[in-house]
C-alpha cells in the first residue's frame, strides 16, 4: 500500500482535466492579523498528532484554542479547551457554532465532516485552513509536479474507506472552495515526519540503525532512484500558525527537502551508528518474497519500487517556501524522531518497518544457495 501524508491510499481513479480543476495560484493576504495579537483558533480535531502539534505551538505563543475532537486519539494539548463531540451527529457544533473565531483548522478527510462543520462556522471565521494531502493528485509519475497537477476525481461518499483517502480529500478540498475563497487556505501536506508519528513510517530507519549497529541490515537496491520528502511535523504546523495570522490564502503543497531513500537511509546510520554491512536486495526480489512498500507491518518503511509512483515523494514545493515555509534539516528530524524512538523502545512492534526476525530471515533466504534473485530495474 502507498501512503498519503496521514493515511494509505493506493487506488487510483480517473482524473479530473486541468481545466476542470480549481485555480491553485489564488493567493491573498486578507484580513490580516496586526503582529503580535492573539488569535482565537479553532481546531477540528487537535487531539491527534498535527492537531496536537498545532495546538501546542499556538499556546506557546499566546493564542487562545479550542480543540473540537472526540477526544480518543488522546488528549489536547495542555492549557487548550477541548469540546467532545463527535462530528458524523447533528449537534457537533452546538457548543462553539455561535462564536467568532480568527482562523478555523480542519483536518478530516471525511467529506461529511468536512462539509457540516462549513455550514455551521464558515461564516464565523475569518481564515479557514483545510489540511489536505498531496494524494489527491491523480498521477505520481512525474518529478517535480506541482499545484496545477491534475486531481483525482472526488469521491461521492459522505463517508469514505482509507481506499478513498485522496479521492475523499479532493471532495473535501472542493467542498471547502465552494463555501468560498476568500479567506481560504489549502495546505497539500506530504509526507509528514518527526518525533510522535503515529505510522512509525519516519522513524523506521533510524531505529533499525540504533536497534542493532553491528548488525546487516537489509536495503533496496534501487534505493538511489527512489525519493524521500518528509516534512516535519513542527515545520508544517509552524508554518500553519503563519498564514494563519497572516491570511494567507490560495493552494501550496507542503513538503520537505527531497533526498533520496538511499541519503536518507545513510543518514539514518550515521545518526543512530550502524556500522554493519547493507545487504541491496532487488526490488523484484523484495516484492516476490511479500516485503511491502512505503508502510505498514513488516513493510520497507518509505520505499516506493513502482515508477509510476516515483514523484509522490518528489513534488516542486517552491510555492509553499515563497510563502514562509521554513524547514529545519532533515538530519535535524531524524536525530530528534530517534530521542522519541528511544522513549517507546527500539525493539517494540512497529507500524511501518521489518521487525528483527523478519530482516534476518529475508537475509539468510537472500544468502541461501541457488536463491532466486530477479534482475534489478
Amino acid at each position: 500500500m502507498r501512503g498519503g501524508a496521514s493515511n494509505a491510499s493506493g487506488h487510483r481513479a480517473t482524473s479530473r482535466n486541468l481545466s476542470e480543476n480549481p485555480p491553485a495560484f489564488r493567493v491573498a493576504t486578507i484580513c490580516r492579523v496586526a503582529a503580535g495579537s492573539q488569535l482565537k483558533l479553532l481546531v477540528l480535531g487537535g487531539t491527534a498528532w498535527l492537531g496536537r502539534e498545532i495546538s501546542s505551538q499556538a499556546l506557546a505563543q499566546g493564542h487562545s484554542v479550542t480543540c473540537l475532537a472526540r477526544g480518543v486519539s488522546g488528549p489536547a494539548a495542555a492549557g487548550a479547551r477541548l469540546v467532545r463531540a463527535d462530528r458524523f451527529e447533528p449537534d457537533a457544533y452546538d457548543a462553539v457554532r455561535e462564536e467568532h473565531w480568527d482562523a478555523v483548522v480542519e483536518l478530516s478527510w471525511q467529506p461529511r465532516m468536512v462539509r457540516t462543520a462549513l455550514a455551521a462556522l464558515r461564516d464565523r471565521a475569518r481564515h479557514w485552513i483545510y489540511v489536505s494531502s498531496g494524494s489527491v493528485y491523480a498521477s505520481h509519475a512525474a518529478i517535480g509536479a506541482d499545484e496545477t497537477a491534475a486531481l483525482l476525481a472526488p469521491t461521492d461518499e459522505d463517508r469514505a474507506g482509507a481506499e478513498l483517502y485522496g479521492e475523499a480529500k479532493v471532495a473535501c478540498e472542493l467542498a471547502c472552495r465552494a463555501a468560498g475563497e476568500a479567506g481560504l487556505l489549502i495546505a497539500r501536506s506530504g509526507l509528514i515526519a518527526g518525533p510522535g508519528d503515529p505510522s512509525d513510517r519516519g522513524g523506521y530507519w533510524v531505529a533499525r540503525a540504533a536497534r542493532d549497529g553491528g548488525a546487516a541490515m537489509l536495503v533496496p537496491d534501487d534505493g538511489d532512484r527512489a525519493s524521500v520528502q518528509a516534512i516535519d511535523v513542527r515545520d508544517l504546523a509552524s508554518w500553519l500558525l503563519v498564514c494563519a495570522a497572516r491570511g494567507e490564502c490560495g493552494t501550496y503543497d507542503v513538503v520537505g527537502e527531497r533526498l533520496t531513500l538511499a541519503a536518507w537511509v545513510e543518514l539514518s546510520r550515521r545518526i543512530g551508528g550502524h556500522s554493519g554491512p547493507l545487504v541491496r536486495a532487488p526490488h523484484g526480489w523484495l516484492l516476490q518474497h511479500g516485503v511491502g512498500e512505503f508502510m505498514g507491518e513488516e513493510s520497507l518503511a518509505l520505499w516506493l519500487a513502482d515508477p509510476q509512483w516515483r514523484g509522490f515523494c518528489a513534488r516542486d514545493g517552491s510555492r509553499a517556501l515563497g510563502a514562509g515555509l521554513k524547514r529545519r534539516p532533515p538530519a535535524e528530524t531524524i536525530t530528534d524522531t530517534l530521542a522519541w524512538e528511544r522513549q517507546l523502545g527500539l525493539t517494540r512492534p512497529r507500524r511501518a518497518g521489518l521487525s528483527a526476525a523478519r530482516e534476518a530471515e529475508l537475509i539468510a533466504a537472500l544468502a541461501a544457495p541457488g536463491a532466486s534473485r530477479p534482475p534489478a530495474g
